[in-house]
């Protein structure tokens, strides 16, 4: 089944591929999305559900293959050969969600710049780290124009850790091409994140 969800923005891509999952007791979908948030938020559903999840780049617009019901193979039409389908892990019982809706700790700016980051190298280094990030308000400050912030956030990020910037926020601050480490994301991001994980954190 062909989905194309091209033009919609979240969380309305997600709706519509769980109402076509939904009818059919085993099967194939392809939802066509044209961002990024769409494609993260699509992949989160599938690994939620226990389905295998595929995502090719066309072009300018991404292919979301989802299969539901039993492990298959399907061919990759942008590089014409079979790769199999795969399906992420479940969330660790250790696992959290970070919140940072600010770019600094505390009221005093200058201490609270060193604060920020002594704080997330600390999480580098210790590799005590939350399963998501989720940068709102100021926060998408780190993730675009803090040159100091990007190579740490970048190396948190090969850990594993999802990272996302709110959308609204940077075109707030107008700042929606500058994303450097990360993927652009939705409030869809932050209820899935509090209803997922046990423990939330908040800095801001």
């Amino acid at each position: 089944m062909l989905i194309d969800a091209r033009g919609i923005g979240c969380p309305k891509p997600v709706i519509m591929a769980d109402e076509a999952l939904s009818k059919m007791q085993e099967g194939l979908i392809e939802i066509l999305v044209d961002n990024e948030a769409s494609v993260s938020n699509l992949s989160r559903f599938a690994t939620k559900n226990g389905f295998y999840t595929e995502n090719i780049k066309v072009d300018n617009y991404w292919q979301v293959k989802i299969v539901k019901g039993y492990p298959c193979e399907i061919t990759s039409e942008k590089q014409g050969v079979e790769q199999p389908l795969t399906q992420t892990t479940s969330l660790q019982p250790s696992a959290y969600f970070l919140i940072v809706a600010t770019d600094t700790m505390g009221k005093e700016e200058e201490l609270g710049k060193i604060l920020m980051k002594a704080f997330f190298e600390t999480m580098k280094v210790t590799k005590e780290i939350p399963q998501t990030i989720f940068f709102l308000n100021a926060g998408v400050k780190l993730t675009t124009i803090n040159e100091e912030f990007i190579p740490i956030l970048k190396d948190i990020g090969a850990m594993g850790v999802e990272i996302f910037s709110c959308g609204t926020c940077l075109k707030h601050y107008n700042l929606e091409s500058e994303l450097k480490v990360g993927y652009r994301g939705t409030t869809n991001h932050i209820i899935e994140g509090l209803k997922d994980f046990k423990k939330t954190v908040w800095i801001g």
